[in-house]
């Protein structure tokens, strides 16, 4: 048995360049702005991304503030209630 023997007996759990902290188990408390909210995502061509970009700073919001108006329009549009941002 190598010197060694004893650390290639436990396994660790270490992340990587390819695993996010999380999936190993590391995980830290999300900032304030993110509690109680959840995540939503979509895939779009980088032109919607720039347009959106675009709009949100000539108007003086961010991404994400932009994006709940527009979620409200929609669900305005479709007979829904808005829950604002």
């Amino acid at each position: 048995m190598s010197r060694f023997g004893k650390l290639a007996d436990k396994p660790r759990e270490v992340a990587t360049a390819f695993e996010p902290a999380h999936a190993v188990g590391i995980s830290s408390p999300p900032p304030p702005s993110r509690v109680g909210r959840k995540a939503i995502s979509g895939y779009f061509s980088p032109e919607m991304s720039l347009a959106l970009h675009v709009c949100a700073r000539r108007n003086g919001l961010n991404l994400q503030a932009l994006m709940a108006e527009a979620f409200d329009d929609v669900l305005r549009k479709y007979g829904e209630s808005p829950v604002g941002f």
